[in-house]
């Protein structure tokens, strides 16, 4: 069989993500079996090092889902939101749609609260949705991809709660790559996966599970299989997962969460995503034409979004600077499809993406904001 010509790219996108020679190598460690004394080897430091890298403490048990981070977010909706129940998703972007789709798809009674493109969770207006429409359950984005969107979790969970509700959080792009405080962040479940700020491969969802959402869990009915968190939890308390896991990436997602905690460290992993966002609000700030689509103090740390001038469209972006920068060996986002395509529409102005998140370091990014520059300059 014939080598395949595939193009090495340096990924700047927001996931997959770049991953490191060495975490590469790791999926070459020995194969093991998923019910054997090996597992525990692998799982029981994994789970251990995601509390530490989540600040979860004894508050939250960590689980490990097969497939993707959607595949958490399922399962909160599947095992928290009972038949009668109202749910109300808050959203910030696509992504926010996301979990509101996910639970119309599983016949839930939901509800969406949608904010502007680019603009955090207007705590007003979703207090007097909460009064308004007394929902159970609460769903929202914690780091919106698509727009470039932090919202302050701690906040929103607490206004959730004021009403007596109970908070489900999105984290899929944040963890990894900034303090959660989770065990004080007043989620009820906290879901994640294993392609974004942890710079692995995609293959897990994660998904911390407070001893709140257990309780509740065991009395909800038709919660489905691998998305029963009853299910997950007796098996993941045994360091194993519910049905067979990639063994291949939990051997690499264990040399990985060794190498965050014990050699580069949490606090400096953190800071590290801080200063890279701080360049690319730097360098939007030099580039005629440009500046930060997501408002000051909710701009997320691992990835930014980039308005550009009026009058460029998603052609220049795509066809133009894209693959402009694909001949230099870069992966550049032309922005998220779906928000640049109702910007459009809107005869708004477009927004680029620069993914900056898991173990991209500052000398990269600033290497590739030089490359990017020289093409948009170009439009």
């Amino acid at each position: 069989m014939s080598k395949p010509n595939f193009a090495p790219l340096k990924l700047f996108i927001t996931g997959p993500t770049y991953i490191r020679d060495d975490i590469k190598q790791a999926a070459l460690l020995p194969e093991f079996g998923h019910r054997d004394a090996e597992n525990d080897l692998r799982f029981g430091p994994i789970r251990e090092n995601l509390r530490k890298l989540a600040g979860a403490g004894d508050a939250y048990e960590p689980v490990l889902f097969l497939g993707s981070g959607s595949t958490a977010m399922e399962a909160s909706i599947r095992s928290l939101v009972a038949d009668g129940e109202t749910l109300l998703n808050v959203s910030v972007g696509a992504f926010g749609d996301h979990y509101y789709n996910i639970a119309v798809a599983n016949g839930k009674k939901a509800e969406n609260l949608k904010f502007d493109y680019g603009q955090a969770i207007d705590m007003v207006v979703l207090d007097a949705k909460l009064a308004e429409l007394k929902p159970e359950v609460v769903s929202f984005t914690h780091n919106e991809t698509s727009t470039g969107v932090t919202n302050d979790m701690k906040a929103v969970c607490a206004l959730i709660r004021k009403h007596g509700a109970m908070p489900l959080v999105d984290g899929v792009s944040i963890f990894g790559g900034a303090d959660l405080d989770l065990a004080n962040s007043g989620a009820a479940m906290y879901s994640t996966a294993t392609q974004k700020s942890l710079a692995l491969p995609a293959g897990f969802g994660i998904g911390f599970i407070s001893r709140e959402a257990e309780a509740k869990a065991e009395k909800v009915t038709n919660k489905g299989h691998t998305t029963d968190i009853t299910k997950q939890l007796g098996r993941a308390r045994k360091n194993q997962t519910l049905t067979t896991p990639n063994g291949t990436l939990a051997n690499q997602m264990y040399v990985q969460l060794e190498r965050i905690v014990s050699e580069e460290g949490i606090e400096n992993r953190f800071a590290r995503h801080l200063e890279m966002r701080g360049m690319v609000e730097k360098w939007a700030e030099g580039l005629d034409g440009f500046e930060m689509f997501a408002p000051e103090g909710f701009r997320s740390p691992t990835v930014s979004t980039v308005l550009c001038p009026a009058g460029v469209t998603s052609a220049q972006l795509k066809k133009g600077v894209k693959e402009a920068l694909r001949a230099q060996g870069y992966l550049m986002d032309p922005g998220y499809g779906k928000l640049n395509t109702a910007l459009e529409a809107d005869d708004r102005r477009l927004v680029i993406r620069v993914g900056h998140m898991g173990d991209i370091t500052p000398e990269m990014l600033a290497e590739y904001l030089v490359k990017l520059e020289a093409e948009l300059k170009k439009l």
